[in-house]
Protein backbone atom coordinates (compact mmCIF):
# COMPACT_ATOMS: atom_id res chain seq x y z
CA UNK A 1 0.00 0.00 0.00
CA UNK A 2 1.27 3.45 -0.84
CA UNK A 3 1.48 6.26 1.65
CA UNK A 4 -0.82 9.18 0.93
CA UNK A 5 1.31 12.31 1.00
CA UNK A 6 -1.38 14.96 0.83
CA UNK A 7 -3.87 13.99 3.55
CA UNK A 8 -5.96 17.20 3.52
CA UNK A 9 -6.67 16.91 -0.21
CA UNK A 10 -7.37 13.18 0.05
CA UNK A 11 -9.73 13.60 2.99
CA UNK A 12 -11.54 16.35 1.13
CA UNK A 13 -12.05 14.07 -1.88
CA UNK A 14 -13.29 11.29 0.36
CA UNK A 15 -15.71 13.61 2.14
CA UNK A 16 -17.12 14.90 -1.15
CA UNK A 17 -17.48 11.38 -2.55
CA UNK A 18 -19.18 10.20 0.63
CA UNK A 19 -21.68 13.05 0.64
CA UNK A 20 -22.50 12.62 -3.05
CA UNK A 21 -22.93 8.87 -2.90
CA UNK A 22 -24.82 8.99 0.38
CA UNK A 23 -27.22 11.61 -0.90
CA UNK A 24 -27.89 9.68 -4.09
CA UNK A 25 -28.23 6.22 -2.54
CA UNK A 26 -31.95 6.58 -1.93
CA UNK A 27 -32.57 7.86 -5.45
CA UNK A 28 -31.66 4.60 -7.11
CA UNK A 29 -34.56 2.26 -7.73
CA UNK A 30 -32.88 -1.13 -7.61
CA UNK A 31 -29.81 -3.04 -6.45
CA UNK A 32 -28.17 -2.86 -9.88
CA UNK A 33 -28.22 0.94 -9.93
CA UNK A 34 -26.89 1.09 -6.38
CA UNK A 35 -24.22 -1.47 -7.29
CA UNK A 36 -22.99 0.53 -10.27
CA UNK A 37 -22.89 3.72 -8.21
CA UNK A 38 -21.05 1.89 -5.43
CA UNK A 39 -18.51 0.49 -7.89
CA UNK A 40 -17.82 3.93 -9.35
CA UNK A 41 -17.51 5.49 -5.91
CA UNK A 42 -15.35 2.65 -4.58
CA UNK A 43 -13.00 2.90 -7.54
CA UNK A 44 -12.78 6.67 -7.21
CA UNK A 45 -12.03 6.52 -3.49
CA UNK A 46 -9.43 3.80 -4.02
CA UNK A 47 -7.75 5.85 -6.74
CA UNK A 48 -7.78 8.99 -4.61
CA UNK A 49 -6.11 7.17 -1.74
CA UNK A 50 -3.51 5.38 -3.86
CA UNK A 51 -5.05 1.92 -3.52
CA UNK A 52 -6.10 -0.66 -6.11
CA UNK A 53 -8.99 0.77 -8.15
CA UNK A 54 -10.38 -2.64 -9.16
CA UNK A 55 -10.52 -3.80 -5.55
CA UNK A 56 -12.20 -0.57 -4.51
CA UNK A 57 -14.75 -0.94 -7.29
CA UNK A 58 -15.47 -4.53 -6.29
CA UNK A 59 -15.98 -3.63 -2.64
CA UNK A 60 -18.05 -0.53 -3.49
CA UNK A 61 -20.22 -2.46 -5.93
CA UNK A 62 -20.91 -5.17 -3.37
CA UNK A 63 -21.75 -2.54 -0.77
CA UNK A 64 -24.17 -0.88 -3.19
CA UNK A 65 -25.90 -4.14 -4.09
CA UNK A 66 -26.33 -5.30 -0.50
CA UNK A 67 -26.88 -1.98 1.32
CA UNK A 68 -30.68 -2.28 1.25
CA UNK A 69 -30.44 -5.80 2.68
CA UNK A 70 -28.61 -4.43 5.72
CA UNK A 71 -31.50 -2.09 6.48
CA UNK A 72 -29.50 1.10 5.89
CA UNK A 73 -32.01 3.98 5.86
CA UNK A 74 -30.28 5.73 2.93
CA UNK A 75 -30.77 2.65 0.75
CA UNK A 76 -34.51 2.20 1.26
CA UNK A 77 -36.75 3.03 -1.65
CA UNK A 78 -39.57 5.36 -0.71
CA UNK A 79 -41.43 5.05 -4.01
CA UNK A 80 -43.95 2.30 -4.63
Amino acid sequence: MQTVRNWPATLGKLAIAGVLVGSLAGCFENDTQRGVAGAVAGGAVAGATGNNVATGALIGGAAGVFCRDTGAQACQNTRN
